[in-house]
């Protein structure tokens, strides 16, 4: 304070050396964790970043405060994008879930300056706030205001050592995918793994007609909407070159119902970070072709680890691809003719003719080895 004023002059005093002498000592001489006191409370200080939270426990002894131990925590996917308070709470919370011990023995000051108090007790809170309080009740704790810094920086120092999320905390999945269908069943198996040997199998059997091809988009637009994981780089591998040139736009989709598959898929890509599709030959594809039979022959006890999903409509609307073509056609004079017998008198014989090739089967035209649709 002396130095402050403009007529003071700055001399080098024995009191001076003294208090550098004690400075030295204390940067020479980290923190060592130490045991609780039994009899003394706990206290937490919070830190909180944009990829970790951390806390640390101290106790103050003779006005000393003495580190007890340090949480710290790299923050992954959704937890990412949680607001400040919500980070707060997140910081808080795990630290009773590793150290319950300390929490259940000891009564627990919370040294911040966030409002983390007043929204623990806010009577509309929703989703996982709510969880969080319920646990927060079990033990006996006291938020203060944080007025000077003290082990606060060891919270903070704890947060800034903590690894930072790399590449790596984005991993890569991959999708193995493959649809069939006969005249018996429609269903696609899906093989999904992830980092840590993950894998997620799951079989699915349609409740409508589909083809080879369409089974093949169902498996992909099934997989692509289950987001729970929050998958954000994926390889997509089929045995399809149809569909796997379609979606390269290598190939071009002429028919309609394929379209509107295809830019169903093409508009859900940009909600993940990065989509490859690959082409994988059939005997590289073997598990997701064996799930595919399982969605029809699931049995009791058997492959419990499997998800079995039934949809029962296509994801895409097949109206537009259903609609019936009213213009005069060739068809009409014959379908009339075999509904109720009747013709132009004078095209009678010919009429006979061209309709002893065909059967009318529920409005629609069959020979003996095509079947024409009206």
């Amino acid at each position: 304070m002396q130095l402050l004023k403009k007529a003071s002059r700055f001399e080098w005093t024995a009191e001076c050396e003294h208090i550098f002498h004690q400075l030295k000592i204390f940067l020479a001489s980290p923190p060592v964790i130490q045991k609780p006191d039994a009899r003394e409370p706990i206290i937490v200080y919070l830190a909180i970043s944009n990829e970790a939270v951390s806390s640390a426990l101290v106790q103050e002894i003779k006005t000393e405060e003495r580190p007890i131990y340090f949480v710290s925590r790299v923050l992954h996917g959704a937890e990412v994008r949680y607001q400040m308070i919500e980070k707060v709470a997140l910081a808080l919370i795990i630290t009773p879930r590793r150290m319950q011990m300390y929490f259940h023995n000891h009564q627990i000051i919370v040294r911040t300056n966030y409002p983390i108090m007043k929204m623990l007790t806010k009577p509309d809170l929703v989703g996982r706030m709510i969880g969080w309080t319920i646990e927060f009740s079990e033990f006996h704790i006291r938020y203060q205001p944080r007025e000077t810094i003290k082990s606060q920086a060891l919270a903070n120092f704890a947060t800034e050592l903590t690894p930072q999320p790399t590449e790596e905390a984005h991993p890569q999945w991959i999708l193995h995918v493959d649809g069939s269908s006969n005249n018996l069943s429609y269903k696609a198996g899906v093989v999904l793994e992830g980092p840590g040997e993950i894998i997620i199998e799951q079989a699915l059997k349609f409740e409508f007609k589909t083809s080879n091809n369409q089974a093949e988009y169902e498996a992909i637009i099934a997989s692509l909407l289950a987001t729970e994981l929050e998958v954000t780089r994926l390889i997509c591998k089929s045995d399809s070159r149809l569909v796997v040139g379609q979606l390269k736009e290598e190939y071009e989709v002429r028919e309609t119902l394929l379209q509107q598959y295809f830019h169903f898929v093409r508009n859900l890509m940009p909600k993940f970070d990065k989509v490859l599709i690959q082409h994988v030959r059939r005997e590289n594809n073997t598990r997701a072709n064996a799930l595919s039979y399982f969605a029809t022959t699931k049995q009791k006890r058997i492959h419990r680890s499997v998800i079995h999903v039934t949809l029962a409509k296509p994801s895409v609307s097949t109206e537009e691809c259903m609609t019936t073509d009213t213009q005069p056609n060739w068809m009409i004079p014959i379908k009339q003719y075999l509904a109720d017998k009747m013709c132009d008198t004078h095209s009678e014989k010919t009429m006979k003719q061209q309709a002893a090739q065909f059967i009318l089967i529920e409005q629609d035209l069959t020979g003996e080895t095509t079947l024409v649709h009206s």
